[in-house]
């Protein structure tokens, strides 16, 4: 995939994680765009150790692998914002 696609899916993944678990989180457009890229990578790589397929082309797999990274990000990034208040 070259890099215009991962900012679609990164843009596509994050404003969806967004969507499942809102709030006020400081960052706005970038910032969901940066966790939904970190997302497909993370999603990726533990479907690859879950024996499933990788990130490999813009496909609703794809979309919801990098979705569920995205979403664990999002929530990892508000446990460690939350302790650090």
């Amino acid at each position: 995939m070259g890099i215009i696609s991962w900012i679609v899916l990164g843009l596509i993944a994050g404003a969806l994680a967004k969507w499942i678990m809102p709030g006020k989180d400081d960052g706005g457009f970038i910032i969901t765009i940066l966790l939904g890229v970190a997302g497909a990578f993370v999603g990726g790589y533990l479907s690859s150790l879950l024996g499933f397929s990788g990130i490999g082309e813009l496909s609703i797999v794809s979309i919801l692998t990098a979705t569920a990274g995205a979403f664990l990000l999002l929530f990892v990034y508000r446990l460690v914002k939350k302790n650090s208040a």
